[in-house]
């Protein structure tokens, strides 16, 4: 799909605040109503915008604790294991890796005792290295924008 500059102003609207409506949008960019639904309904087709997500304060319901977990599987567990992981309610995302490890994880947890609970959980399957998240600089990577 062909995003030209006017696809990217509306993209960049989307992502500050995707409950915006198109007047507000089309009033940002220049454009009607109507022009703006269009586009963004070609964009949806055509597999460019993936979604429309709520952001939630895990802190807020009750996870204490985020934290990002590597894995350096053990030989014959890394399949196992990427079936497992589907199934942990911890696990916010879950990337292959090239590396010494083999997977990162960004996961939350109530307190410490989840946390130790977790790790028992995966130590079957490989060595793991946990870092404590202690702050969010950057949330949900830089809005994307016509100068990228």
């Amino acid at each position: 799909m062909d995003i030209d500059q006017l696809n990217w102003k509306i993209l960049t609207c989307l992502q500050q605040n995707a409950r915006q409506t198109n007047t507000e949008i089309g009033r940002k960019v220049g454009v009607s109503s109507p022009a703006v639904s269009e586009r963004i309904k070609k964009m949806e087709d055509a597999g460019l915008i993936e979604g429309y997500r709520t952001a939630v304060s895990y802190f807020e319901a009750g996870y204490q604790l985020k934290a990002i977990i590597t894995i350096r599987a053990f030989m014959g567990k890394l399949k196992p294991f990427l079936e497992k992981v589907k199934t942990f309610d911890e696990v916010l995302n879950c990337y292959r890796i090239t590396g010494n490890e083999n997977i990162v994880m960004v996961v939350i947890l109530k307190n410490q005792k989840h946390l130790e609970k977790f790790i028992d959980q995966l130590i079957i399957y490989g060595e793991t290295k946990t870092q404590i998240v202690l702050n969010e600089v950057v949330r949900d990577g830089a809005v994307i924008s016509i100068n990228h």
